[in-house]
């Protein structure tokens, strides 16, 4: 017995044999989706003020720390310039016997934030002027740093407020100091 040939149009699935999508295409599907929304989260800024405002801190506490590293192993004096938004990085050049700045421009905070800086108990007046090149934070080549405490805050009533320190031998530290400004 011969079997017989089947036809094209047998072969080919009709399109009324195809109901719904396949597991592959709905997968495919909800990683897009997932994807989209993800990026549409971390563009928008949902982790807020608060999120910043600390990983600010973070990162201001972790520059000192890499300046206190490099000054011991260059032996060489750097400081840190403040303004009320933001901060700069000088090295001490001892042939000019000047500060000079490392970076073009000063880092600037967000706008919703500020800053207050105090050197052994005595709050500083912070100017805008980001050329300044007179550091209030002095890093020395044997490791010690000026004793300080800065304050970080968002600039609305009921924001968070994050403080660093230092007694000059340490390290900074982040402390949180609540929500609220005091006064």
């Amino acid at each position: 017995m011969r079997r017989r040939k089947p036809s094209r149009a047998e072969l080919a699935p009709t399109w009324k044999a195809q109901h719904g999508f396949t597991l592959i295409e709905l997968l495919v599907v909800l990683v897009i989706l997932g994807s989209l929304i993800g990026l549409a989260v971390f563009s928008t800024g949902i982790a807020g003020p608060v999120r910043e405002l600390r990983s600010e801190a973070e990162r201001l506490g972790g520059l000192i720390g890499v300046l206190v590293d490099e000054a011991v192993l260059d032996n060489r004096e750097y400081g840190l310039s403040f303004t009320r938004d933001g901060y700069r990085v000088l090295r001490y050049d001892p042939q000019r016997s000047e500060w000079q700045a490392l970076d073009r421009q000063a880092h600037r905070l967000p706008e919703w934030a500020e800053l207050a800086f105090e050197v052994e108990g005595e709050a500083l007046s912070l100017t805008t002027d980001a050329s300044a090149d007179t550091p209030q934070l002095l890093i020395l080549s044997s490791g010690e740093l000026t004793p300080f405490r800065l304050r970080l805050a968002e600039r609305r009533r009921d924001g968070l407020r994050l403080q660093l320190s230092s007694d000059g031998f340490g390290l900074p530290r982040v402390e949180e100091l609540g929500m609220g400004r005091a006064r």
